[in-house]
């Protein structure tokens, strides 16, 4: 009999249950109730909050990625002091970007060139009401330090910290916003018709080709390049780290695109990470096999760098582009990486020891143009970007040609006024650490410490080939 009672008892809870979900599931859909409407879009906007702040995280654990890659293409005795770089462009990065940066990218326009409002967040009132705005500063300060973070490997081994500083705080403060508003910020720009969803261009063709003026100005690493011209391998101390490396930013790029739909509610995230993950994929394959097919082997290193180009060049066109024209634009950003870096290495004499300059810069610029052949009308109609039609989706040449403008203008933006900056730097404080301290390492001669103390404090010897595999090989 007791039993009886407690399972009609039981009943009846889950019938109140029931009927309560019913009850709210009716004034839910209610039409016309300003109540209902409030409770929805309250509901709405801490969705994209949380969305929008996952992303941040994945983009931010991004930095770890880029260290990684960066100190594990490079050689030991420099790790930490790449390890340290990583760390304060973003620091550093944050704090510029909060007082003038986001201020200038996303302000009130001023002419489509800056903008000139919301200095110091000033304008985003501490209230319960701005969650959204609040996190939407944070995921916009996590590209900053993405664009920032670039140039760090380019220059690796041989740029005094201090110039490292200086040069985070313009590029985070003025170079970079100021760019992104032409663009992102409803700029000149955005108002042409140009199309980079998460940064292409905005983001890696600027950090690439800041990347070239600094690298081009600093010079090669000692034991670089031979008086013949001819340029030796210098060996980074562990794939393993860059490999793991690549791994953490293939994770956090998905934070990086998806999460550029800025809001929880968009149809087109799960789409967005499916054509990342394809030009991942085809990129990673097509530099491998190209340089294997050309060095008789199969080449780790490539293979890594190949995967981040793929990843670069889908970052504009993502929300845009079908599935296979994914797997295109990566296929095509192998190529673009293996002989870029031949370009530079051999025919510029830059010396970029992480390949920052071919995987950023050049495959910025390409996948860039790639929206203005492969956008689709339809993709970009169910992911809420606007039905873009690139020239194979009967587009004609429009679109190539304001893709092109935008990415050009951008990436001359970026390079001239880098250029500039460490030109000036170069001419007064200097920019290089001497001869002795690049071979002690800048671990050791700038922060006083070593990355694996139980080998020893040990400069090694400059040109000495082994398996590393540059642009040559």
């Amino acid at each position: 009999m007791f039993k009886g009672k407690k399972r009609i008892v039981q009943l009846a809870i889950v019938g109140l249950v029931l009927w309560a979900m019913l009850a709210f599931r009716g004034r839910v859909l209610a039409q016309g109730d300003p109540v209902t409407t409030e409770l929805t879009d309250g509901i709405i906007t801490q969705i994209d909050t949380i969305w929008l702040f996952i992303g941040a995280a994945l983009v931010f654990f991004m930095q770890a990625g880029f260290a990684m890659v960066e100190s594990g293409f490079s050689r030991a005795k420099n790790a930490a002091n790449l390890m340290l770089k990583n760390v304060i462009d973003f620091s550093a990065g944050s704090l510029l970007y909060f007082a003038i940066g986001f201020g200038l990218m996303y302000g009130e326009s001023a002419g489509g060139i800056l903008g000139t409002s919301n200095f110091f967040l000033r304008d985003l009132a501490i209230s319960p009401d701005n969650g959204y705005g609040w996190v939407d500063f944070l995921y916009q300060v996590m590209f900053a330090g993405a664009a920032a973070t670039i140039v760090s490997g380019a220059v690796a081994e041989r740029l005094k910290f201090n110039v490292y500083l200086i040069y985070t705080v313009i590029i985070t403060g003025l170079v970079y916003p100021i760019s992104g508003h032409w663009h992102w910020g409803g700029g000149w720009i955005a108002q042409l018709g140009f199309v980079d969803f998460a940064g292409s261009t905005v983001v890696h063709a600027v950090g690439g080709f800041s990347a070239l003026a600094a690298a081009w100005l600093l010079g090669p690493r000692l034991g670089k390049f031979n008086q013949d011209g001819s340029s030796n391998v210098i060996p980074g101390h562990s794939i393993t780290l860059a490999a793991i490396g690549v791994f953490i930013l293939w994770l956090g790029w998905y934070g990086f695109n998806s999460g550029s739909t800025l809001s929880g509610m968009n149809p087109g995230i799960a789409y967005i990470a499916v054509t990342t993950t394809l030009a991942a994929s085809s990129g990673l394959l097509s530099a491998l096999i190209i340089h294997w097919l050309r060095r008789g082997r199969p080449s780790t290193e490539m293979a890594l760098n190949g995967a981040l180009a793929g990843l670069v060049a889908i970052t504009a066109g993502t929300a845009n582009v079908e599935p296979f024209a994914a797997i295109l634009i990566g296929l095509i950003a192998g190529p673009v990486l293996v002989y870029g870096l031949e370009l530079i290495e051999k025919i510029l004499r830059v010396d970029d020891p992480v390949g920052a300059i071919a995987v950023h810069g050049l495959n910025g610029l390409w996948g860039t143009v790639a929206v203005g052949l492969f956008a689709s009308p339809t993709v970009g109609r169910m992911t809420d970007m606007g039905p873009v039609a690139g020239l194979f989706y009967g587009g004609g040449l429009s679109q190539v040609w304001i893709q092109l403008v935008g990415t050009v203008v951008i990436s001359a933006w970026a390079f001239t006024t880098m250029g500039g900056l460490f030109y000036l730097m170069k001419r007064t404080i200097g920019i290089r650490v001497s001869v002795r301290e690049e071979l002690e390492g800048l671990d050791l001669s700038e922060h006083g410490t070593v990355s694996y103390p139980e080998f020893g404090p040990k400069a090694a010897e400059p040109g000495v080939r082994t398996l590393m595999p540059s642009a040559g090989d």
